[in-house]
C-alpha cells in the first residue's frame, strides 16, 4: 500500500512541479499557481471520489495511488503555508490573509463544483 501511495506522489508532485515552471512564481508575486494547482486538485478529488464510491468499484489500490498519492502529492497546502509566511515576512500581511481565505473558500469551492458535476456527468450510471 505505501509503495502504491509513494508512487502515486511521485507521479502528483512532478505535475505539481511541472506546473511551476509553466506558470513561475516570482517570490514577491500573489501565488496564484499555487491557488490554482490545490483548486483544481480538489476539484478532481471531488470528481474522483464520486466515481469511486457511488458509480464504480474500483481495484482496491486505486484510490489509495490517485486519491492519496496523486492528488495528494499534485496539491500543495504545504507551500500554501509557507506561501503565507512568505508573504507576513514581506509585510504583506493583508495579502497573505486574503491568500489564507480565498485558498480555502476556492477548495470548498472547487470540491463541491467536481462533486456536483461528476454526479451530473455519471447520474446514468450510479449504483
Amino acid at each position: 500500500m505505501l509503495s502504491v501511495i509513494a508512487v502515486g506522489g511521485a507521479v502528483g508532485a512532478g505535475a505539481r512541479y511541472e506546473a511551476g515552471q509553466l506558470w513561475p512564481t516570482g517570490s514577491s508575486a500573489f501565488p496564484w499557481t499555487t491557488l490554482g494547482i490545490n483548486a483544481v486538485g480538489c476539484l478532481i478529488i471531488g470528481g474522483f471520489l464520486v466515481a469511486v464510491t457511488e458509480v464504480w468499484s474500483p481495484h482496491h489500490l486505486l484510490r489509495p495511488f490517485f486519491g492519496t498519492g496523486v492528488l495528494g502529492g499534485f496539491t500543495t497546502f504545504s507551500t500554501y503555508c509557507a506561501d503565507i509566511e512568505r508573504l507576513v515576512a514581506q509585510e504583506r500581511a493583508g495579502i497573505a490573509l486574503a491568500y489564507l481565505a480565498v485558498t480555502v473558500v476556492a477548495a470548498m469551492v472547487a470540491v463541491t463544483i467536481g462533486v456536483a458535476a461528476a454526479r451530473r456527468a455519471l447520474a446514468g450510471r450510479m449504483q
